[in-house]
């Protein structure tokens, strides 16, 4: 069994990035295992090769081999989305040193002579990544692609999520003899094809950020119009009562003007709203009401609910402001995809408390809380100022029926 085991990062491939502690550690190494790809450019070291990237294969390579010294190799460095996290929980009982390399992040931001302290950097290789919402949530941001991910992937959902002007580069096989690099905006690029070798900054010179995300807008600040709007107070609360995380995804079911899909965004400003309405005027209102904000993270979807429903991504949180008599199928269908979903239905009339009510007791809602807004306004009146009563709005929120009683909001 080996009894030294160097895990080090190789940088990006070409022996140029290796460190100086690399190039020691594998002089005396008698076993080299790795990718082929990185074993390739490994070939002045004298020690036997393995190609191996799992770490269980690797694990029991190093257990049966003869050799006293061996180095694992990874592309980059260890501590930055490398296959050396999992390895090392496997190497309890060897002796270890890490040693670290090269990241392609500090590489292309040193190619295009910019720091990197600022840079959310994440990986869209081989894992679930919401790019958009990383994107339009961060001045800067960087990308591992590779697998099912490329670069023009990449750039085709910012550009489909309203991000298509944000600023984008590409660095293509870094370190190689035909390492490319390519700038241009998310629309232009989208465009393009790319070495799966590939690595992905992108600058968002708007992005949302938690500062701006709290809700509490005045009424006036809202593109108005004659299609219905829900009043500031009722708003606010029911975006707290929705209590929207960061990266939530939300339906705003009969949207109007859009000024609870502009609270729910505004909240979710690393997630998306999707804001539904068959009236065209109201989702072009909703529209302008968006981009008057700054909001990427609103999508408009135009159709009867719940048919246009279906195929939306899984709700987190839904608000059904209007149902045109569709409200159980609505609710039905938002818990069919997500039984944790959180949902909040206003009701002006007592026959849309009633079946409100009547849904709650039918589809097994969980954690329900109704209240009562009454909201009266001051107005002048001569030298003199009145109160002026709104008509009062009934709020229930609830649950999906996965969460369970006493687990609110959960």
């Amino acid at each position: 069994m080996v009894s030294k085991v160097y895990v080090m990062g190789l940088g990006m491939g070409n022996p140029d990035t290796l460190t100086r502690g690399a190039m020691t550690a594998l002089e005396d190494s008698q076993l080299i295992i790795g990718s082929q790809r990185l074993l390739d450019s490994l070939e002045e070291y004298w020690g036997r090769k393995v190609a191996l990237v799992s770490s269980r294969s690797i694990l029991d390579e190093l257990r049966s081999s003869d050799e006293a010294v061996a180095s694992v190799v990874m592309s980059g460095d260890v501590g930055f989305y490398s296959g050396a996290k999992a390895l090392l929980d496997l190497l309890q009982d060897f002796d270890v040193q890490v040693i670290p390399g090269v990241s392609s992040l500090s590489y292309l931001c040193a190619r295009l002579g910019v720091p990197w302290q600022d840079v959310y950097a994440t990986s869209a290789h081989g894992r679930e990544c919401d790019v958009a919402g990383v994107v339009q949530s961060h001045a800067r941001s960087f990308f591992l692609t590779g697998g099912s991910t490329s670069p023009s992937d990449i750039c085709v959902e910012l550009t489909c999520r309203g991000l298509g002007d944000v600023y984008v580069h590409v660095g293509e096989r870094l370190s190689y003899g035909d390492e490319r690099l390519s700038e241009g905006t998310a629309a232009e690029l989208s465009k393009r094809s790319f070495d799966p070798l590939s690595v992905v900054l992108v600058e968002n010179k708007r992005p949302l950020t938690p500062e701006v995300s709290s809700p509490f807008l005045p009424d006036g600040a809202f593109l108005r119009g004659d299609v219905p709007m829900t009043k500031e107070e009722v708003r606010e609360l029911a975006v707290c009562k929705l209590r929207i995380q960061p990266t939530d995804m939300v339906w705003d079911v009969g949207c109007g003007t859009g000024s609870v899909s502009v609270e729910a965004a505004r909240a979710a400003w690393q997630g998306q709203v999707f804001a539904i309405d068959h009236d065209e005027g109201a989702l072009a209102l909703t529209g302008a009401n968006a981009e008057a904000f700054g909001l990427t993270n609103i999508r408009l979807i135009v159709g009867d609910a719940p048919e246009v429903l279906a195929g939306l991504e899984v709700p987190d949180r839904v608000f059904v402001g209007g149902s045109a008599g569709s409200l159980e199928s609505i609710l039905a269908l938002a818990i069919s995809k997500n039984p944790r979903v959180r949902l909040c239905v206003p009701a002006v009339t007592l026959e849309t408390l009633s079946e409100a009510l009547r849904c709650v007791r039918e589809l097994c809602l969980s954690n329900v809380d109704i209240i009562q807004v009454c909201v009266a306004r001051a107005c002048a009146a001569g030298p003199y100022h009145l109160m002026r009563s709104e008509n009062p709005v009934y709020l229930v929120t609830a649950d999906g029926p996965g969460v369970k009683s006493g687990n609110e909001g959960a």
